[in-house]
């Protein structure tokens, strides 16, 4: 072993250990297995650096491998926060189930009873020669509809486009103004009769829970969800000093070294001022060890690691851990969504939910067996050669806590 593996290994190694925060309600497992599967790569230069955590009925596996600034060398920690997309969308409908459990919303109702200009949509037949053909909607859109992506509307609204300055995911728009936009634009196929991915959809469905708590969805997400749990690392406009200790994005193809990109369009500079606006199909800043609370509180059906509840048990079991499509779309059984999170046809031990994220985040869990598996990091570009190592990093560690197969699946969005 050449001296530079060695000095690489300690320090990653020293992060490993250092990253742990005495708030998991978990004993470390002691095991390296990811950390050992993914090293390779960030001597190779392909992976920047990642969290990744094992968890199983309270043991896990923390690791801290590489860097949040290659350039820098400033390692990996679970405190730095990072963007997470599309994985806001499951904070959307925990948000939603949380008024089901209350009464105070029904998924089925059309989402014109709290946001009148809904009450009529226009469906886009064709458009040839700067020509528009469209019909009137005979469907109602309803609220499941928006967060299972069943609405009919574009990933992003009328309003928002890669072009648009902006900060975060939102575009410069209040939720509000973002729905108001989506109802007054073509949708692209009757509400109800298929499934396209979309941010705006979730957004709409946010706007519907602004109406009914009379607060800013944010607000409310924070009031109900983020105080509750103790993630006082997650926002929608991290700090400047947070912002310091943030996950570098960088960029990979293969045959090449990751490099580091200064912003995608999707997610522009400044991250933090006036002109940011909450987006809940994505734009929640989170930290490894912020974004685990929130999984774990579904994986302990509804209560966090500090005690608090935040949802029924039935919620979790009903609502949020099993599709809520109907059977008609023929879906493989364990890739559909729930309420913003994607999530098995058929409930049974074998099958996990979650949501990850555009720059390849990515957390699911299963209550079932109280399992978890979380993959932090920020990163453009679908070549992830270490994925087969990881896998077998996933299978080595819960073959060691518990007799299974399941293993990682390394999903992202849809």
């Amino acid at each position: 072993m050449n001296m530079k593996r060695i000095f690489l290994i300690a320090a990653l190694a020293a992060a490993c250990c250092a990253c742990t925060p005495k708030e998991f309600a978990a004993v470390e497992s002691g095991t390296t297995f990811a950390y050992d599967a993914l090293l390779p790569f960030v001597e190779s230069g392909e992976l920047p650096g990642a969290v990744n955590i094992f968890y199983h009925d309270g043991v896990q596996e923390t690791c801290c491998v590489g860097y949040a600034d290659v350039e820098h060398k400033r390692p990996i920690t679970v405190n730095d926060v990072y963007m997470q997309c599309s994985q806001t969308k499951g904070f959307c409908g925990v948000t939603a189930a949380k008024l089901v459990e209350q009464g105070l919303l029904n998924l089925d109702d059309p989402v014109s009873k709290y946001l009148p200009e809904f009450a009529t949509l226009w469906v886009l037949d064709s458009e040839e020669n700067g020509v528009r053909t469209l019909h009137k909607a005979e469907n109602a859109l309803t609220v499941r509809m928006c967060l299972n992506h069943m609405g009919g509307f574009p990933f992003e609204s009328c309003i928002k486009s890669r072009d648009i300055p902006g900060g975060g995911w939102s575009g410069g728009a209040k939720l509000r103004i973002n729905a108001a936009a989506a109802a007054a634009c073509p949708i692209m196929f009757e509400p109800g009769t298929r499934a396209s991915y979309s941010n705006t959809g979730i957004d709409i469905a946010a706007a519907v829970v602004e109406v009914i708590t009379g607060m800013a969805w944010e607000d409310y997400l924070k009031k109900e969800v983020l105080d509750p749990l103790g993630m006082t690392s997650s926002s929608f406009r991290p700090t400047d000093k947070q912002l310091e200790n943030k996950i570098e994005m960088y960029y990979l193809e293969e045959g090449k070294q990751a490099t580091w990109v200064e912003q995608d369009n999707w997610q522009q500079r400044p991250y933090n001022d006036s002109h940011v606006y909450a987006s809940a199909g994505a734009g929640l800043w989170t930290t490894a060890a912020d974004q685990i609370k929130f999984y774990k509180m579904l994986m302990n059906l509804g209560v966090g690691d500090n005690g608090v509840r935040i949802l029924e048990e039935d919620t979790v079991k009903n609502l949020l851990a099993v599709s809520s499509r109907p059977d008609f779309l023929n879906e493989r059984v364990d890739d559909s969504y729930s309420l913003g999170l994607w999530a098995p046809k058929v409930d049974s031990e074998e099958r996990w939910f979650g949501h990850g994220g555009a720059w390849n985040t990515h957390c699911e869990i299963n209550w079932h067996t109280k399992s978890l598996k979380l993959w932090a990091i920020q990163l453009l570009g679908s070549y992830h050669p270490w994925e087969p190592a990881l896998n077998k990093a996933a299978e080595d560690f819960f073959a060691t806590v518990v007799s299974t197969d399941n293993a990682y699946v390394g999903r992202t969005e849809e």
